[in-house]
């Protein structure tokens, strides 16, 4: 192509893109900071519709416990926890305690020991109440580690980490960190998909990673911003001859704005271009082909570890009728005979989103259900059969796609004689939802996280779930054809 063609490319993807890219940048410095936005929470009535809350949809229910203290229920999910009575009369705020900010109420489970006392799990942190309020409880050598879940068994509490177990017997005051044997065959790779993403946000190298990245989304800012700049001031300058006016200002603009475009897009190409790529692969269709690749770790990076789990572990739990323990994990469902054994991959198992379990309990019949984003599953590990809980039907594939036709967010025993499923987009019809629930807070980490990966941009039709894969390379030839022209540039001024 000519010149004047790359030219035409540059400038007008760069201008359609140019909103959403700037998006991509101000989430992407959000989705870096969690820890430091955590308090920060936006209104839903701000939102678009679909972000409402409606019969307890989004996760806002996610499970519940029978609270024998006061003869309640209590329901628990992204915002908090809340009791209620058997009928759900009436739903009482109980998050006395926690911490204000949405992304900090964000309850993965919730048990009571044999004293009344309760405990919750949140991504950030253990909370005990056997008072009037919660209080947070720390956990040994801890560090930043999220925590995905929280489990009873007899007086053994167990805390899953997502890279260890923190384990405490009654009382409950102390704590223990464990870290779950390797299992046989392992060879130390990990997930192409989890490298890809931390490339992606430069955590993979720890905070100077992150802050890097920071840098290349500002460069973007200002490579966005001085664009249209250097679009719209010739027309300005132009009216404002027209008028006799002045236009020495606007002139030096117009030249300050081409510099810094030329120079910062030079020198950052390479940066740039890796950072759209990255991005490009973690959304459909690219993310599929991703998902169950395996690399070598990075060297010197922080999925460089001798922890076997380190960021795999997800959920535990201990089978009464086969008495081991059972671990849900990125990399499937391994069975110990103790916290201390090595563990053992089950081989038939439910189908699990890659996005991990939000639902596993036992039901009437001693058999587990396991709900996620993939669907509810019935396992029954004594004959080694898996059935779909909705239709029946004996299940043999070992896996499933990330959202299956009926995507599971949680399951609430204890108010009706069987349990009812509650799902991500429906909810359930099963019991109401207070009407001022629809526009509880979301976290600002939340909705860059929307933002980020393009899901707030479904109000515009569902065509949209495979818009990173069009912007992703939409951004990569805008680039590439800067790239180009600023080559082209250097030859003609060398001939």
């Amino acid at each position: 192509m000519r010149r004047s063609t790359w030219r035409k490319h540059h400038k007008w993807f760069g201008l359609i893109f140019t909103f959403f890219m700037l998006m991509f940048c101000i989430s992407g410095i959000v989705l870096n900071h969690r820890e430091a936005v955590s308090d920060v929470d936006v209104s839903r009535k701000w939102l678009p519709s679909s972000y409402r809350f409606d019969r307890w949809n989004n996760g806002l229910l996610r499970g519940s416990l029978r609270y024998a203290h006061a003869d309640s229920i209590l329901l628990y999910g992204s915002n908090g926890i809340w009791m209620t009575d058997s009928v759900m009369s009436t739903v009482l705020d109980f998050n006395d305690g926690l911490p204000s900010g949405t992304d900090r109420r964000n309850i993965r489970a919730v048990v009571q020991t044999a004293d009344k006392t309760l405990f919750a799990v949140s991504p950030f942190a253990l909370y005990r109440r056997d008072g009037k309020k919660w209080e947070e409880i720390c956990l040994p050598d801890r560090q930043e580690e999220r925590l995905s879940d929280l489990t009873l068994a007899g007086d053994t509490l167990v805390v899953t980490g997502r890279s260890y177990l923190y384990i405490s017997t009654f009382p409950h005051h102390d704590f223990r960190k464990v870290e779950i044997k390797a299992p046989a065959g392992y060879d130390g790779k990990v997930s192409l998909f989890r490298t890809v993403w931390l490339l992606h946000s430069g955590e993979l190298f720890g905070t100077f990673g992150k802050l890097l990245m920071d840098g290349v989304a500002i460069v973007i800012i200002i490579l966005c911003i001085s664009g249209v700049l250097y679009w719209l001031l010739p027309g300005v300058i132009r009216r404002l001859r027209e008028k006799g006016r002045n236009v020495s200002a606007c002139t030096s603009l117009l030249k300050e704005s081409l510099n810094w475009h030329d120079t910062m897009g030079r020198y950052t190409f390479l940066l740039l271009m890796w950072v759209a790529f990255t991005g490009w692969c973690l959304r459909p269709p690219v993310l599929i082909a991703l998902v169950y690749g395996k690399v070598p770790p990075v060297p010197g990076s922080m999925l460089d570890e001798d922890n076997a789990w380190n960021d795999r572990l997800r959920m535990t739990r201990y089978d009464r009728e086969c008495g081991d323990w059972l671990l849900s994990t990125s990399e499937g469902f391994y069975s110990l005979s103790s916290l201390d054994a090595v563990p053992v991959k089950e081989e038939k198992t439910p189908p699990v989103s890659v996005m991990g379990l939000n639902v596993w309990q036992k039901d009437g019949e001693e058999r587990w259900l396991a709900g996620s984003f993939s669907g509810m599953f019935v396992w029954d590990r004594t004959d080694g059969k898996v059935l779909d809980f909705f239709s029946g039907d004996e299940v043999h594939e070992v896996s499933g796609p990330p959202f299956g036709k009926r995507a599971v967010s949680g399951c609430i025993s204890g108010i009706k004689s069987v349990p009812f499923i509650v799902e991500y987009e429906k909810g359930t019809d099963s019991v109401s939802m207070p009407e001022e629930f629809s526009v509880l807070p979301m976290s600002l980490w939340n909705l860059a996280l929307e933002i980020h990966t393009g899901r707030i941009y479904t109000l515009l039709g569902k065509g949209t779930l495979v818009y990173i894969f069009f912007a992703g390379l939409a951004a990569m030839w805008c680039i590439y054809t800067g790239f180009v022209i600023r080559k082209k540039k250097n030859f003609v001024r060398k001939e």
